[in-house]
């Protein structure tokens, strides 16, 4: 290969990166990245739904100058998406966490801090420049949720987001079968998988093992277990996270138009209308598919996100038709650093938006603000327009 062929030279779709990246990234890790609950279709079913929308081409419209710029939760950003909470983003890639928190401060935009990152909040506050919000999930040691709580407060962070879809776990196969454990351990399937892999293997070992950070600067001591059940949060926990949070407040991983209300009547500032990725409930629905039915009983003004299916630009114009006023993405981020690093990030981001920009213009619209379900084509979905 020629010293000037990078990787991410041959990166011209999401789907060349995730190839890539299966490739370059150990097995285990990929899976756990790229795998689903149950028997997986969620995933793929949450991209298909999106794909059938079909957008209406306008012509003759004068589009040469086309605004992405977003305002979102009080907050003006360059773009209508953000990075999704992903936990342990350094297995990915080692200084994954660093690569996501500097294209946040270049494209100005959001990037999640999972509660189960592998930089501490404090730190990635630092990296981004204070572009972070910080996600979280209610453990059995609720009070170690309200010091976390407590920390991004003194730090600077002006929104949280509590994700409230995984009150217990369902059964990843390919992490089951891949032995995916934190912390590792390694047999000799997991030995033989790192050393076929020699050149993530070798950074990863020089970068130290990523670990979850905000445990581990837990003034509690609080130990990170990965199945741990958080099957007691209910609506007085919403009450008393909203409480203690002075900040804006996001739920998220709302389905239900029934949910989404309360949470709204509770006080929440935001809702992110999200399947986990497919990651949960394999039979749910698409996030798509909710998405309008929401947006109509809570009406046209209350701030919702969307996430589970993103692949493309073209991706986030379908859910801001469908009632998003934001959206957010993952994996098309983890695969592009998976398949070259801090270069593979960019280009996928250059993707996306180059799409989102194209796609803007092609509907005959000059501003992403103008976006609306008007923009919708079929008459199938003409029907669910809010």
């Amino acid at each position: 290969m020629s010293k000037n062929i990078t990787p991410s030279k041959k990166i011209h779709s999401i789907e060349d990166a995730r190839k890539l990246a299966k490739k370059r990234v150990p097995r285990l890790m990929f899976d756990f990245v790229d795998g689903a609950s149950g028997d997986e279709r969620l995933c793929e079913i949450n991209s298909t739904a999106l794909d059938q929308i079909r957008l209406e081409p306008k012509v003759l419209r004068n589009i040469e100058k086309r605004n992405l710029k977003k305002n979102f939760l009080g907050n003006d950003f360059n773009y209508p998406f953000g990075f999704a909470p992903m936990g342990m983003c350094n297995l990915t890639w080692p200084g994954a966490d660093k690569m996501l928190a500097e294209e946040s401060i270049e494209n100005n935009i959001p990037i999640c801090v999972s509660m189960a990152s592998s930089t501490s909040l404090e730190k990635m506050y630092k990296l981004s420049q204070g572009h972070s919000w910080l996600q979280l999930y209610i453990y059995q040691d609720e009070s170690f949720v309200m010091e976390l709580l407590e920390r991004a407060q003194n730090t600077g962070y002006k929104v949280a987001i509590l994700t409230v879809d995984v009150p217990i776990q369902f059964r990843r196969a390919k992490d089951e079968k891949n032995g995916f454990t934190v912390p590792f351990k390694i047999g000799p399937k997991q030995f033989f998988d790192f050393a076929t892999h020699p050149r993530w293997s070798l950074t990863t070992l020089l970068n130290g093992i990523p670990k979850p950070m905000n445990f581990i600067t837990s003034k509690r001591g609080n130990k990170f277990v990965r199945s741990e059940s958080r099957g007691a949060t209910d609506w007085e926990t919403l009450k008393r996270v909203r409480d203690a949070w002075k900040g804006k407040l996001i739920v998220k991983g709302v389905m239900s138009p029934e949910d989404a209300v309360k949470i709204k009547d509770t006080g929440a500032d935001a809702i992110q209308v999200s399947n986990h990725g497919g990651r949960q409930l394999e039979s749910a629905t698409s996030s798509i598919n909710a998405l309008p039915l929401i947006r109509k009983i809570l009406g046209k003004e209350f701030p919702i996100i969307f996430d589970s299916g993103i692949r493309s630009g073209s991706d986030i114009v379908r859910s801001l038709a469908f009632g998003a006023d934001y959206a957010m993405i993952g994996r098309p981020l983890m695969y592009g650093m998976g398949a070259d690093g801090a270069k593979g990030l960019r280009r996928v981001l250059n993707i996306i938006k180059e799409e989102l920009s194209t796609t803007l213009g092609l509907v005959g619209l000059n501003d992403i603000n103008d976006i609306s379900s008007e923009i919708i084509a079929e008459k199938f979905f003409k029907d669910m327009k809010y």
